[in-house]
């Protein structure tokens, strides 16, 4: 463990993976917590998916894919929203629509461009050591958009989370409101596809706040401990990465996944001991 810090000191590139990871972890948080507790999970998997179409697209035109991602999934959510609210589609069949259509495309538009040459795996499962310093420039534009979105719709959103019907009676768009968590959750996927990869987004996104949310009274601090719990694993992730030479998405989402699991048996402990 020591090396590995002293190695974070040396080399840029893993102070720059680092950087990505713990700002990962900001939007992760506060999104995964709302995405949990509305119970979008399948959502946030199928906007994943259909950001690669985005993807393949700026590789095509020559854009940085992290570009084309953000554009595709802001396109991605508005249509959605206005699908299934404006044409009463229900929400499962537009998602598994858009989750197959969006890696057509992406494959498509990659196959297409000359000189083909691109590493599918590197979106699929994601590589933090990486990141370059465009890329955490970018990471930090998107984190400060949804911090600040988050920040002045805060009971907004959490209305439509809980109560779509009292969103209503308080005189809050519920169209509009849920159009905007979907661009949320959208552009938090985003950020994570440079972390995990598409493939693993979910689980990065929805257990550090399924764990925060068995250990916490109210959606803040929901929020608040998904993130410190998400730059945990994502450290602990890289260090064993780094330490075993295996792949840094899927040592972060084993990890993940381990803590949810303890967290669950801890809860249960904890129950029958009181």
């Amino acid at each position: 463990m020591i090396n590995f810090f002293q190695d974070i000191i040396q080399y840029s590139f893993l102070q720059q993976a680092i950087i990505a990871g713990l700002l990962a972890c900001v939007a992760c948080g506060i999104t995964g917590s709302l995405v949990v507790v509305k119970k979008m999970t399948y959502v946030s998997g199928g906007m994943a998916h259909a950001i690669f179409g985005g993807v393949g697209i700026a590789y095509y035109f020559g854009m940085h894919p992290l570009i084309g991602a953000l554009m595709f999934a802001i396109l991605a959510s508005v249509l959605l929203g206005l699908l299934k609210l404006k044409l009463a589609q229900k929400e499962d069949t537009l998602i598994s629509a858009f989750w197959s259509l969006g890696m057509a495309v992406g494959i498509i538009f990659m196959y297409l461009k000359p000189g083909y040459n691109v590493d599918l795996m590197s979106f699929l499962f994601g590589n933090i050591l990486m990141v370059s310093k465009q890329d955490v420039l970018i990471l930090v534009i998107l984190d400060l958009v949804i911090c600040l979105i988050t920040f002045f719709y805060y009971r907004q959103l959490m209305f439509v989370c809980f109560d779509e019907e009292y969103t209503s009676i308080r005189g809050f768009s519920k169209k509009y409101l849920y159009i905007l968590l979907l661009c949320v959750i959208s552009m938090t996927v985003v950020v994570l596809m440079q972390i995990v990869g598409l493939i693993l987004v979910i689980a990065l996104l929805t257990l550090p706040a399924s764990i925060a949310g068995m250990f916490s009274r109210n959606l803040g601090a929901m929020m608040r401990w998904a993130v410190l719990f998400g730059m945990i694993f994502i450290i602990l992730g890289l260090f064993f990465a780094y330490h075993f030479n295996i792949p840094s998405g899927a040592a972060i989402i084993v990890l993940t996944t381990a803590g949810y699991i303890l967290a669950i048996i801890l809860k249960k402990v904890f129950r029958i001991s009181h």
